[in-house]
């Protein structure tokens, strides 16, 4: 890192608006990772500060103090503990915001004590005058012993000064606001003689919580130092008490606040979306708006981006010298990422929607709401987080099911999660719909295919809830939990807060997608191309030899398609469709559809991409036909009845929405579980109950 360089640690309690404080700061500029060991989402971001300085931003997890009580949390803890990290901040930025300040101060004042100049950021002041709210802003940084920036994302104002601040961090003072030590003087005073080398406010949290500190040994400090929990627990509460009766005496002398200016808007939003009924029809209504835009909106772009990679196909094959690496590209390579690139439309409809309704506040109403249902089934109210993220993606919504502390409503939600409908099984949902669902409206307004769409994600969540309560029963689970959540304020969506979610995930979804689709296409192609024994090589022969002693004779195009037919079932690829084709022709499956099923273990979305891929496969004519038409006109040979049929359909739509098709999911399950046990558990009754319920489905519509 260059001395150019200011690394700046932003922290903040959730819902303070520290995202928006990080997106005006950085824009663009951003990369998501995991932090080294743990997958805990990392977010970082370049700020320019002046002509020759920047800020390296590093966006901390939420937390309300520096008593972690989650892996999350520890990872605020162990980077200010650690001088040695690579991303130690120069300064630490608090965010707050006006309508929570004084408890947003609590972390502030605990981070004061680590001695890291710190920078307090007053967020949302656009809502001072909504709330009565005035702040005297030397006052505070009198008695807060900082600067403050005050801060409306909304309205733009402020970051220029908060950059300001970060550029002339080393004036900042690094006075602690209080001293801890004054909640059992002895015991600190102590501690300090032992270790006088080492600040004190460190020891205490090396002693407190689960962490590491540079080289000291954990277990000699506390093995010094020891006290049994209830009496740490009672040092901390003592600690808390003290740094509220600071915080409260501060904001005494430097908050103003008129309640007769105060607006009751939110109290009243509150009643009509979370009541008892009117709140579930309008969370339902929602839904159904959603997954009406989905198909409705996606229809025209998804359209031109078909027809440009079919066409681009088609100009590979028809300009470029003839080969294998002509045929790699036209029938492998672009076919197999069209399959995927086609449904960026419908999953950036998706993440807006899901941001909007985040960036609003009503997704914790939705939380809130759905709780009340969810206990009755054995899920503890804190499974609600995961299993509405689980809309998203599975992965990092198994991660949020750390925050349930006890054990067995964790591997409850864990265990359940992957049935809820992810954005990975969008592009499956949405080529089988448009296939066997017809383009109809019902009342004139509401599509066949969007109610069909939200029909599916209903019966994963359903499935989710009846699975949790058979596992509630067989794990005997009988411990209570409570379920505590915070209801943010109501706010207008900011674009560009909304923008750059959507082209994150949008962006993620379709790097991480796209690199395993490109080896897979790859692979197929190869497999596809070329075959173990002589039929494939003498496939020309072969099939001449038969028309000619049935007599029959047939156009050039046709022949050449016989030909091509032919070498794919005897290909690498169809001996192996061949063999699993017993096991899935119940269902109503094909060879070709088999090896998509196959293949989209590796990530669902994968379905698509080898089905282009196959039907791509020595592929010769010079017609431009896209994948939903090829998908549409694929019959089978002896009954020559479409393969995509409305019972064959069906059952394929009911097989992804309850089948573990994802690796990745099983690997995350694996480490949060720390047991193969659970993941081949997951594993064989998700795949076998889809296999189940995907064959009955086919035995009763065909």
């Amino acid at each position: 890192m260059s001395k150019s360089t200011i690394k700046v640690a932003l922290i903040g309690n959730p819902n303070v608006g520290k995202t928006s404080v990080f997106n005006q700061l950085t824009g663009l500029n951003q990369q998501v990772g995991n932090y080294p060991g743990i997958t805990v989402e990392k977010k970082q971001g370049i700020s320019k500060l002046s002509e020759s300085v920047k800020a390296k931003i590093i966006d901390l997890p939420g937390t309300y103090s520096l008593n972690a009580s989650s892996i999350d949390e520890n990872v605020v803890i162990e980077l200010l503990l650690n001088k040695n990290d690579e991303d130690f901040p120069d300064v630490a930025v608090v965010v707050s915001e006006v309508e929570n300040i004084k408890r947003n101060l609590l972390l502030f004042t605990q981070i004061k004590d680590l001695e890291i100049p710190t920078i307090l950021v007053i967020n949302m002041a656009d809502r001072m005058s909504l709330k009565g709210i005035e702040f005297d802003i030397p006052v505070l940084e009198r008695e807060l012993k900082t600067k403050i920036a005050l801060v409306s994302s909304r309205k733009k104002t402020g970051i220029s000064d908060l950059k300001e601040l970060i550029l002339n961090y080393e004036s900042l003072s690094t006075e602690p606001c209080l001293h801890a030590s004054v909640i059992d003087p002895d015991y600190f005073n102590n501690l300090r003689r032992a270790f006088p080398n080492q600040l004190l406010y460190k020891l205490w949290l090396v002693i407190t919580q689960d962490v590491n500190f540079l080289n000291l040994e954990r277990n000699e400090i506390k093995s010094s130092f020891t006290k049994s929990h209830s009496d740490l627990k009672r040092l901390q509460q003592k600690e808390t008490i003290k740094r509220y009766q600071f915080i409260n005496d501060t904001l005494k002398i430097g908050q103003k606040i008129d309640i007769t200016k105060a607006s009751d808007l939110r109290a009243k939003l509150d009643r009509i979306l979370t009541h008892k009924v009117f709140g579930y029809l309008i969370f339902f209504s929602i839904l159904l708006l959603i997954f009406q835009s989905i198909f409705d909106w996606s229809t025209i772009p998804m359209e031109f981006i078909d027809e440009t990679f079919t066409s681009l196909s088609a100009y590979t094959k028809n300009h470029l010298p003839s080969g294998e690496f002509t045929n790699l590209l036209s029938e492998g390579i672009i076919p197999g990422i069209s399959g995927i690139v086609i449904f960026i439309p419908q999953i950036a409809f998706l993440f807006l929607f899901i941001s909007v309704l985040e960036e609003s506040g009503y997704m914790s109403r939705v939380v809130f709401l759905m709780d009340k249902i969810m206990r009755r089934f054995g899920l503890s109210g804190k499974s609600i987080v995961p299993l509405i993220s689980g809309t998203a993606c599975a992965i990092p919504a198994i991660m949020g099911a750390r925050n349930i502390e006890n054990w067995k409503e964790r591997l409850i939600t864990i265990l359940v999660t992957p049935f809820t409908t992810c954005s990975a099984r969008l592009p499956v949902y949405a080529i089988l719909i448009s296939l066997i669902i017809p383009e109809e409206r019902v009342f004139g307004f509401l599509s066949l295919q969007g109610l069909t769409l939200m029909l599916l994600y209903l019966i994963g969540f359903g499935m989710a809830v009846l699975s949790a309560t058979i596992l509630n029963y067989f794990l005997k689970l009988n411990c209570k939990s409570y379920f505590v959540i915070e209801m943010p304020s109501y706010k207008v969506p900011m674009f560009k807060n909304v923008a750059l979610n959507v082209i994150e995930k949008t962006k993620a979804f379709v790097t991480g997608a796209g690199k395993i689709i490109l080896a897979l296409s790859i692979i197929l192609w190869f497999l596809g191309s070329h075959g173990p024994s002589k039929k494939f090589d003498n496939a020309e022969a072969i099939v001449a030899t038969e028309l000619k002693q049935n007599n029959t004779s047939i156009d050039t195009e046709i022949l050449e398609n016989k030909i091509n037919s032919y070498k794919l079932e005897h290909s690498y690829i169809g001996i192996l469709g061949k063999t699993i084709e017993p096991v899935i022709q119940p269902l109503g499956y094909d060879w070709k559809i088999g090896i998509a099923v196959v293949s989209s273990f590796a990530a669902r979305e994968v379905f698509v991409g080898t089905l282009a891929t196959i039907y791509n496969v020595g592929n010769h004519s010079d017609e431009e036909v896209t994948i939903k038409n090829r998908m549409a006109a694929e019959v089978h040979p002896e009954t020559g009845k479409k393969v995509f049929n409305f019972a064959s359909g069906i059952s394929l739509l009911l097989f992804y929405a309850f089948a573990m098709q994802c690796m990745s999911t099983i690997a995350i399950v694996k480490k949060e579980t720390n047991s193969w046990k659970w993941p081949l558990l997951q594993f064989i009754f998700m795949s076998g109950f889809a296999y189940v319920t995907a064959l009955v489905a086919y035995q009763i519509l065909k």
